[in-house]
């Protein structure tokens, strides 16, 4: 049964991961190439990550330069970067796609940690889902006999356990994002 719950495990701990890079697509007053991360450009009528496309620098604490190393990908870049919930204008040379970070204000803080708390209650309905998925699986086993009913509220407490040990940590990381947007 341990092998099940090694794939359960995996699955939430993933969702941990994945809540992880968003938070980090979640700009906190510097400028961090991880928030581009989550846009994509229409590359040749794929959505491509703009990282795949161009090289991304830091040229002082503040600012990103975005250099495309197919310079006709410059207009997708810049419209994927407006329509995206960057909150910043992107400023085209006709080489390279400048972004400077204004130091953040109180209301876009606010829109900011709303967006952390969104991306943290998805995560912990993914979670939920999980667990969800994996109790259908275990009562699936008992309604075969493949295990006990004793067997079976083994399974429903530690998945419970697991779950909840989870969602603390989603709800840690949260709160650290959130310590992190308001000390800027």
């Amino acid at each position: 049964m341990d092998e099940n719950y090694a794939d359960f495990t995996a699955k939430m701990k993933k969702t941990t991961e994945v809540l992880s890079a968003q938070f980090d697509s979640v700009r906190a007053g510097r400028a961090n190439p991880a928030v581009l991360d989550q846009i994509r450009v229409e590359y040749y009528g794929t959505p491509t990550p703009i990282n795949q496309i161009a090289t991304i620098a830091t040229p002082d604490p503040r600012s990103l330069s975005i250099q495309p190393w197919d310079t006709s990908s410059l207009k997708p870049i810049e419209k994927a970067i407006l329509e995206s919930d960057l909150g910043i204008n992107p400023q085209n040379d006709g080489k390279i796609i400048r972004l400077v970070f204004p130091q953040l204000t109180e209301e876009r803080r606010k829109e900011l940690i709303k967006q952390v708390k969104k991306y943290a209650e998805e995560a912990k309905v993914a979670i939920r889902n999980i667990r969800r998925d994996a109790m259908d699986k275990f009562k699936d086993q008992k309604k075969k006999s493949e295990i006990t009913e004793d067997d079976f509220k083994v399974v429903e407490k530690d998945l419970q356990k697991l779950t909840d040990d989870y969602i603390k940590e989603i709800e840690t990381i949260s709160a650290d994002k959130e310590k992190e947007l308001l000390a800027i």
